[in-house]
């Protein structure tokens, strides 16, 4: 059981911050932002779970709403381990009993396929859109994305290590936010906004 009775401690007065090991260290630290990011996108998926509750319980979408706001609830769990895992150092190295499993990288995977399935192939890029689930999905998406490069440049940096699996889940993660933001809009009958090629494209010469 975790107990809090006081929110702030003034520790941090000095621009300092304790990881899950013990160790100090500055607030502009890489890892700090590894986890860090982690911990905003877990908020922007919480973002996402309160848009779904927002969103009219019309005829058959009630099963896919709450279908989303399980497996999102799901991986807001997930994401709280990850940033447990990546605010302790010697997880690579099994230090840490709070991290991401291979397993759920399979079952992000695999819920990403089921969503899919039933979705019209791609025949443009796509715009952030689609209803405000759709909007905040791609939201969560560009998070998860930096979460991920910053979890990446965390891994190449000498005396730090990330395991596989994390970087993983942040890969798929970011798939299955953009794949779940088309299939809620396609859903609940919201247009997606596609890229038009043609927009800026230079006009072309007329003849002389």
């Amino acid at each position: 059981m975790v107990y809090i009775s006081k929110v702030y401690t003034r520790s941090g007065d000095d621009g300092h911050t304790m990881l899950a090991s013990g160790d100090r260290v500055s607030k502009d630290a890489i890892r700090i932002h590894a986890y860090g990011e982690v911990d905003e996108l877990n908020a922007v998926i919480g973002l996402i779970r309160t848009e779904l509750s927002r969103e009219p319980k019309r005829q058959g979408a009630e099963v896919v709403l709450d279908a989303a706001d399980e497996q999102l609830g799901a991986i807001q769990q997930e994401l709280f381990d990850l940033g447990a895992e990546l605010a302790t150092p010697s997880a690579a190295t099994g230090g840490s009993k709070l991290k991401v499993t291979s397993e759920q990288v399979t079952r992000l995977e695999g819920e990403i396929d089921a969503w899919n399935d039933a979705l019209p192939p791609l025949t443009s890029f796509i715009l952030p859109g689609g209803g405000a689930v759709g909007v905040a999905c791609h939201l969560g998406r560009t998070v998860c994305r930096r979460a991920e490069r910053t979890a990446v440049t965390l891994a190449g940096t000498d005396g730090e290590a990330v395991r596989e699996a994390a970087l993983r889940y942040l890969n798929r993660l970011s798939d299955y936010l953009f794949v779940l933001g088309r299939a809620i809009a396609h859903r609940l009958d919201y247009p997606e906004t596609l890229w038009d090629a043609k927009r800026n494209a230079p006009a072309e010469a007329s003849d002389a």
